[in-house]
Formats: structure tokens, C-alpha cells, sequence
């Protein structure tokens, strides 16, 4: 039996957290954990070593660009796809100079969200 991929997201939008989980689930990915804080995020993310990091760019306490380079230290590396609502130009270069695997605008679509994780981490979904 193929082992499902796994992720974690991590937003402070409860009602997009949530709904990126479950179309997340309906892919068939593991989500491992869901948080609002940058905090959290991380926490979830050293002790699940998810695949695949959803990551909001504008978090309470912290932002996603912060978070990323942190997340990314982690062994093995997750892919991490930034999710922002302020799609300026300095951030989405900033994000993928930093390391990040994609960006998704909000709002978005679920093609959108099943296209770039497919893109990041080499999937047919």
C-alpha cells in the first residue's frame, strides 16, 4: 500500500485553514496539523516532518516569510507553498528567493491549490 503524502497548513483564516484541509484530505494527503500561529506551525512542523507546508505570508506574532527559512532547516526539507492575499510583487520574489515552492493568491480556486502542489511536489493529482 502506497504511503499517502503528507502536510501541514498553516493559516490564521480558520475558515480557509480549514477548507485547504479538506480539499488537502480529498486529495488524499495525511494532514498532520492544522494552526493558526506562526509558533504552532513550526512546532507541528518539527515534530510531523510533513511533506508539504501550506503557509500563510501574513501571520499574528510572525509572518510566513520568516517562518519559511526556518521550516525549510528542517530535515528532511519540506516543500512550502505560500498562500497571500497580498500578492505584491517584493513578496512573491522575496517568498521564492527564499526558498519557497509556489505561491497561491487568495482567493483561489481548488485547481489552482491541486496545481501547485502537483507542480512542487512532482504529483499527478
Amino acid at each position: 500500500m502506497r504511503k499517502k503524502p503528507s502536510c501541514v497548513v498553516i493559516d490564521d483564516d480558520g475558515i480557509l485553514r480549514n477548507l485547504m484541509a479538506a480539499l488537502m484530505r480529498r486529495l488524499e494527503f495525511d494532514v498532520l496539523g492544522e494552526a493558526s500561529h506562526a509558533h504552532d506551525g513550526l512546532r507541528m512542523c518539527m515534530d510531523f516532518h510533513p511533506q508539504l507546508v501550506l503557509l500563510d505570508i501574513n501571520l499574528p506574532e510572525s509572518n510566513g516569510l520568516e517562518l519559511l527559512p526556518q521550516i525549510l532547516r528542517l530535515s528532511p526539507a519540506p516543500k512550502v507553498i505560500m498562500v497571500t492575499g497580498e500578492p505584491t510583487l517584493d513578496k512573491v520574489k522575496e517568498a521564492l528567493s527564499l526558498g519557497a515552492s509556489g505561491i497561491i493568491v487568495k482567493p483561489f480556486t481548488p485547481a489552482k491549490l491541486i496545481g501547485e502542489v502537483n507542480l512542487a511536489l512532482g504529483l499527478h493529482l
